[in-house]
């Protein structure tokens, strides 16, 4: 079921490259662009006045409470909101790879080679692009320059005196996530510079994925006849382009380092702000054959022309001694380093720079406590880590990329998996560096059980993974503010617990903590107009806080809806505690879960109306979904349910607990008998049971329960909620209609569509495509055998945010056929992990199954009471 059109598109953004060049060492998968190629379809962001007149007036009294809320948060506070309907960033269709480890803050280099988006505050993005963070290239023949270039297709106002305009047609970039490669062939000069960059975002590799570093290596190719000298220079201002670069005070340092054997040297640019401040280091690896020499300060307005003369002259810079001065007020400083080397005729040669900065202690926008980044655990909190970072990246980075080729290599050699999935299993791994990630120590101090202890019920003060491995946190979006959001964290997860699983249950410990937790502050929610409390007890919360104010002190700082109205986070949370226990086998995981998750499924009970096992709707269907309005259950909340009971069955085997097993085996029985009573239609399950109009309608993630299940080795046998042939038959109808007959079937699959194949538009999140929901419904068909579909059904999304609306490194979380997208840089699309476990599970089941028949849902099912302990 392959297509035409995923060729074309990928062809589309090679199709300026003029050069024969393919550079050195640049895998064949990922994602290729030329530097000259231009996005033809100019996408805007979702606003308030994108809301249709209906919609309009079915929440009017939201638009009301919500701007008011914005008013006080923007105008009165000077704060950003957490959400912003007014001011959503447009869309800039530039961005590359992040740089940087996870949690320490991130640094994003564009595809055309610019420094333009920015996170070093924990949480707070600004999209500035520098002018002078470039590579210049200086080639010299005979003691004399023959070319000097800065490598980018701008043609900026300032700095005038540097040579600007490189033709983008002679160079692509190239990207598979954690590295990225930029080719330039240098026209008429018969040279190929090939830039590598590295960052340590290593699977299971818990101290250096911490690290906010990146390693930029040059291989540079002479295919003439003569030996050439050549010297790369790389600048960069003390700074993020933020407005606090002109605060007055910053100063730059030259340093070297010497241990191990090994040399780097290199300018450390000393950021003296008030909060938050932090020291940027460029550096190189000194050898023999190398001339490393620097730039302590210069200023990066005007023509700038002494800095381009001073290394045309000779390929270097005048390395002064010293500290330069503070800046002025007012005033910007920068630094440079350049390397050199001697490049044989027909001959290459690399050169290495590496990129680091050191903000050891942060605090978020309450500025109420502080917070010590993860990485100081291996580098100290004194603030003066830069030259040991520098020097770490510089010496280790052959062993990264040995390890990141390691992982990627059986998934990049398997034949039978197509090149754009590849690009999109590895390339969309980026937000889980570069979503506002946080990754700090837990404080000695530290209570993370909600105040009741393991023996009352509860959770330890300090579980041992959180001290181990420390406190994580990341964002609904770039957009959408808000930490560790519940709802969307569900999908996403499947990123962490594959890649860094002691990172997925550290997080599920906080969210464990604050379940049990209560906080009775009256607070207004903008839905319903109504003040209720900020946490009811045994409620799994939105999220952890915005990095605006104080993350894991309080929650909830989503306002739309009542904490007691999240009927799916319970069951999202019970869900993923199986789903982890099956993955990691970690037996203490699941005893101090246990209690936790009877308590919310207890608190889901209330929501069973008329006692029929099936869970009931009011209002709105759930968090998820919450512009759909929902009468009585629902195919997406009632699935949830049963697959919630049905993992319950499963746990309470596991923990020696029969009674509470044929508890809720009985709940599952009435439950699955009511859920096909009340929403099987013959072909799928109905959106809801309400009978209204559009209660037939056909959702694409209605068998989310189901997913959860298979991720979970189960959903068969004794622990079967749903009938195969009718998850089958749900399936092929959503293919059929919101995939196939939405958008010729090559945007993915809406969010609803009406059963005579036209699109629900009944809200404002029923006409979207929501990618990361997608990748999870692509899961879902793979692991029922309809591989094809499932590769097609993705295939529509990655060819839509990659290859024609220029999202790389920014997938949304919607967008519609035409027209608008809606939050851009979002948590959902690491779901895409997901379909790797469908595929990795449908591979082992097929060489198991002629063995024994068993499913890998049967692993851990003699653990005894002994391991597990007895039922709290």
């Amino acid at each position: 079921m392959t297509s035409d059109w995923g060729e074309k598109s990928t062809a589309d953004l090679m199709s300026r490259y003029v050069s024969k060049e393919m550079g050195r060492g640049v895998p064949k998968e990922g994602w290729r662009i030329c530097l000259a190629h231009e996005f033809k379809e100019k996408r805007k962001p979702f606003q308030a006045k994108d809301v249709s007149l209906s919609n309009v007036l079915e929440h009017v009294g939201l638009g009301i409470r919500y701007l008011k809320w914005w008013y006080k948060k923007t105008q009165v506070e000077k704060k950003a909101p957490f959400i912003d309907m007014f001011r959503a960033q447009p869309l800039r269709q530039i961005y590359g790879a992040p740089l940087g480890g996870i949690g320490g803050g991130t640094i994003t280099r564009g595809w055309r080679g610019e420094f333009c988006r920015w996170q070093l505050n924990p949480g707070m993005y600004h999209y500035k692009t520098v002018t002078a963070n470039q590579f210049t290239v200086c080639l010299r023949r005979g003691g004399q320059t023959v070319y000097q270039q800065v490598l980018s297709v701008e043609r900026p106002p300032t700095l005038q005196g540097w040579n600007w305009g490189y033709c983008g047609e002679y160079a692509f970039y190239h990207a598979l996530y954690p590295r990225a490669w930029t080719v330039y062939h240098l026209p008429g000069q018969n040279v190929t510079l090939t830039c590598r960059q590295i960052s340590p975002v290593i699977p299971h590799d818990y101290k250096d994925s911490s690290l906010p570093v990146a390693v930029f290596v040059w291989d540079i190719e002479n295919k003439n006849d003569f030996a050439l000298e050549v010297s790369i220079m790389f600048t960069m201002v003390n700074g993020s382009g933020h407005k606090d670069d002109k605060s007055g005070g910053h100063w730059n340092e030259p340093f070297h380092l010497e241990k191990e054997g090994e040399a780097v040297s290199g300018v450390l640019l000393h950021h003296c702000t008030t909060v938050n401040p932090y020291t940027l280091s460029i550096a190189a690896r000194e050898q023999p054959d190398r001339m490393v020499s620097h730039q302590t300060a210069f200023s990066p307005k005007g023509t700038c022309s002494g800095l381009w003369s001073d290394l045309i002259t000779d390929g270097r810079l005048d390395s002064p001694t010293g500290s330069s001065p503070p800046s002025p007020k007012g005033e910007k400083v920068a630094a440079a380093l350049a390397v050199g080397c001697s490049v044989p005729a027909q001959g290459h040669n690399t050169v290495e720079f590496s990129l680091a900065w050191d903000m050891p202690k942060i605090t978020f926008g309450s500025r109420e406590r502080e917070h010590i980044r993860r990485y100081t655990r291996y580098f100290g909190t004194q603030a003066d880590a830069s030259p040991s970072l520098s020097h770490y990246a510089l010496t280790h980075y052959r062993r990264w990329e040995r390890s990141i080729e390691e992982w990627q290599r059986p998934i990049l050699q398997d034949s039978s998996l197509p090149p754009w999935y590849k690009s999109a299993l590895f390339n969309e791994l980026y937000f889980v560096a570069d979503g506002g990630t946080v990754w700090t120590e837990l404080p000695e101090d530290a209570d993370v059980s909600g105040g009741i202890r393991s023996e009352d019920g509860g959770l330890p003060a300090q579980p041992d993974v959180i001290k181990e491995y420390g406190r994580f946190a990341y964002l609904e979006g770039q957009e959408y503010r808000m930490y560790n959001t519940y709802d969307v964290h569900f999908y996403a997860s499947f990123a962490l617990i594959m890649l860094w699983p002691k990172l997925a249950l550290s997080l599920q410990y906080d969210i464990a903590g604050s379940v049990v937790s209560v906080d009775p502050t009256e607070r207004l929610h903008l839905m319903s107009g109504l003040h209720s409390p900020v946490k009811a007890k045994n409620v799994v919360p939105h999220d952890i806080g915005d990095p605006d104010d104080e993350p894991w002190q309080r929650v909830n700082a989503y306002l739309i809806h009542d904490t007691a109205d999240w009927k799916d986070l319970n069951l999202k949370f019970v869900l993923q505690v199986y789903r982890d226990f099956h993955l990691t086998q970690d037996t203490q995981y699941l005893r101090d879960m246990w209690p936790v998750c009877q308590a919310v499924m207890e608190s889901e009970m209330k929501f069973d109306l008329d006692g029929d096992g099936l869970i009931e709707n009011s209002g709105y269907a759930d968090q998820t979904y919450d512009g759909w309005t929902v009468t009585g259950p629902s195919a997406y909340c009632g699935g949830l349910w049963l697959a919630s009971l049905c993992v319950m069955c499963k746990m309470a085997r596991l923990v020696d607990s029969e009674e509470t097993f044929q508890r809720y085996r009985d709940i599952l029985d009435r439950g699955s008998a009511a859920f096909d009573k009340l929403l099987w239609n013959g072909k799928y399950y109905n959106y809801d049971s309400s009978g209204r109009d559009l209660s037939n309608s056909v959702m694409s993630d209605q068998c989310a329960g189901h997913w959860f299940l298979r991720a979970s080795g189960l959903g068969d046998g004794e622990y079967q909620a749903f009938p195969k042939e009718k998850i089958q038959s749900a399936l092929k109808s959503v293919f059929d209609l919101n995939v196939m007959s939405f958008a010729g079937g090559q945007m993915g699959a809406v969010n609803g569509m009406r059963p005579e194949g036209v699109v629900d538009r009944s809200s404002v999140q029923s006409d979207e495509v929501w990618i990361g929901v997608v990748y999870g419904l692509a899961a879902t068909m793979i692991h029922e055998g309809m591989h094809e579909e499932g590769m097609r059904t993705a295939e529509g999304c990655y060819r839509t945010v990659w290859e024609r609306l220029g999202m790389a490194f920014q997938t949304p979380e919607a967008y519609c056929e035409k027209g608008i997208y809606r939050s851009l840089a979002y948590m959902r699309p690491l779901s895409v992990w997901a379909m790797q476990l469908a595929l990795n599970t449908s591979k082992k089941d097929q060489n198991t199954s002629a063995q024994n028949g068993a499913s890998d849902g049967e692993q851990g099912q003699d653990l005894r009471e002994s391991e597990l302990g007895p039922e709290k």
